[in-house]
């Protein structure tokens, strides 16, 4: 599936991947119009989100990568930098597994890298939170106009205790590209990773962000810009 992907300036491709609920358009935005000065900035709406409309959701992060992989190459773009953050960045550490040669880097915020002992417990309070969201009318009416599918789907994949791949960040062994990991401060189970993957990985650089916790990137959007237009000066 080729993704709806909105485009804007000249360069070096980064292609940001959005958080769940969220598009390309959304979603970093003072990223994008930060980055699009000096870089070709890629902004898909992943499969379900946005305009990319799809109601087959089952496998979903191994389809968003392969949806990535034809949008890339539909665009002419052999290797780009990829910046994903929650929902986004697991589906770009899918993708950088599966397609290694089409990553000079990845950033990848928003990521729980071992499953807590209390999964179990977070998954029921992040469902009673996401149920929420149906009962405000003006919330729905948001997301219906955001969304040209059926957004409802997305938010039910999400509040089962086995959708989250801990299979896949557990392990980034499989990634030869450069790694940054960003987390917010605010977030224990995400600040793990930053001891957990260096320990396993040289080639992963890490940072913990003040006054920000899953959303680092929207809640701390400078300081997620700044540490990522540093760790981009350093890769070759």
């Amino acid at each position: 599936m080729i993704l709806h992907t909105e485009r804007f300036g000249k360069g070096e491709p980064i292609v940001f991947l959005h958080s769940g609920l969220q598009t390309g358009l959304t979603d970093f935005e003072y990223q994008r119009n930060y980055f699009k000065e000096h870089h070709h900035v890629i902004l898909p709406d992943l499969r379900g989100h946005g305009k990319s409309v799809n109601t087959d959701l089952s496998d979903n992060f191994e389809s968003n990568a392969q949806d990535l992989a034809e949008t890339l190459e539909h665009l002419g773009i052999d290797t780009a930098h990829i910046v994903g953050a929650s929902f986004g960045a697991l589906v770009a550490i899918v993708f950088a597994k599966r397609f290694p040669s089409k990553v000079k880097s990845l950033t990848i915020s928003g990521v729980t890298a071992e499953q807590p002992t209390n999964w179990a417990q977070l998954r029921e309070q992040e469902r009673r939170n996401q149920q929420q969201i149906f009962q405000y009318e003006e919330t729905n009416a948001y997301f219906d106009q955001l969304h040209k599918g059926d957004w409802r789907k997305l938010v039910q994949m999400g509040q089962t205790e086995e959708w989250y791949p801990f299979e896949e960040t557990n392990d980034l062994s499989g990634i030869d590209a450069p790694i940054l990991y960003i987390a917010g401060e605010g977030n224990p189970n995400e600040t793990k990773g930053v001891l957990y993957y260096p320990s396993k990985h040289d080639h992963v650089r890490v940072s913990v962000i003040p006054f920000a916790s899953h959303l680092v990137h929207a809640e701390q959007a400078e300081l997620h810009t700044k540490t990522l237009e540093l760790f981009l000066s350093r890769v070759d």
